[in-house]
């Protein structure tokens, strides 16, 4: 029963356009309209650079929003970032190419979008770059947020390097 239990969760993730990505934890929900729309804010750990934390908010279109616009199955693409130092920076094995490294997707549609969090290297300026972007199938968005996360003058540990 536990198996077909999860199987049905899952479907029911993928149907509703949730994630399971255990890396987010909602630390906010901020009600905007009377149609039900919320302001998400999620704070997510990057995976390979222990010390930083990211809070990413991004609309969650109510069920109302979603049946008047005639997207039941789909959330805007917008996205807001900004990343800190929390604790002490230990960097493990990074993409360092310029095209950057995935941290973290979230799906805002049932197959067509996602919001990405990117992590490039700036080697040159010793700097952790994140960008929140959305990711779409055709006509991709011009919606984005950056934050940099400074390495200059602090006490860094490579692992892996």
């Amino acid at each position: 029963m536990g198996v077909k239990f999860l199987q049905t969760g899952l479907l029911l993730a993928v149907l509703t356009g949730q994630s399971f990505d255990l890396r987010a934890d909602e630390i906010g929900d901020v009600n905007v309209d009377w149609l039900g729309g919320d302001i998400k804010i999620e704070a997510i750990e990057d995976p390979k650079v222990e010390g930083v934390t990211c809070h990413v908010s991004y609309f969650d279109r109510g069920l109302i929003d979603r049946l008047r616009n005639g997207e039941i199955f789909s959330d805007p693409s917008n996205s807001s970032i900004s990343c800190r130092q929390t604790g002490p920076l230990v960097i493990g094995d990074i993409g360092q190419g310029d095209g950057g490294e995935d941290v973290f997707s979230k799906r805002t549609s049932l197959v067509w979008k996602k919001i990405k969090i990117t992590r490039i290297y700036d080697k040159d300026r010793q700097t952790l770059v994140y960008l929140s972007h959305a990711r779409e199938v055709a006509d991709g968005s011009a919606k984005m947020g950056l934050s940099t996360v400074p390495l200059y003058g602090q006490e860094v540990t490579w692992r892996n390097k």
